[in-house]
């Protein structure tokens, strides 16, 4: 499959309730954030979840990184 990183991530009102998601599969972006985070390694999700490539998971953290370049942060009231 040769898609760009940033094309891997979908948003479809119909799948996962409009959360990014991997290339319309059930897989958000925050569900793969979450398993990196805590410790999984990309070989450990892959043999998981057999439908992702290590593209995908690539293509979550480039995700998340464009994310992080806001140029203003709020404080919202507590």
């Amino acid at each position: 499959m040769d898609i760009s990183l940033m094309e891997r991530i979908t948003i479809d009102p119909s799948i996962c309730h409009g959360k990014p998601c991997v290339r319309g599969l059930r897989y958000p972006v925050e569900f793969l954030l979450e398993l990196l985070s805590a410790g999984m390694t990309h070989a450990e999700i892959l043999a998981d979840y057999e439908d992702l490539e290590e593209a995908d998971i690539l293509s979550v953290l480039l995700f998340a990184a464009r994310l992080s370049q806001v140029k203003s942060v709020f404080k919202l009231a507590s």
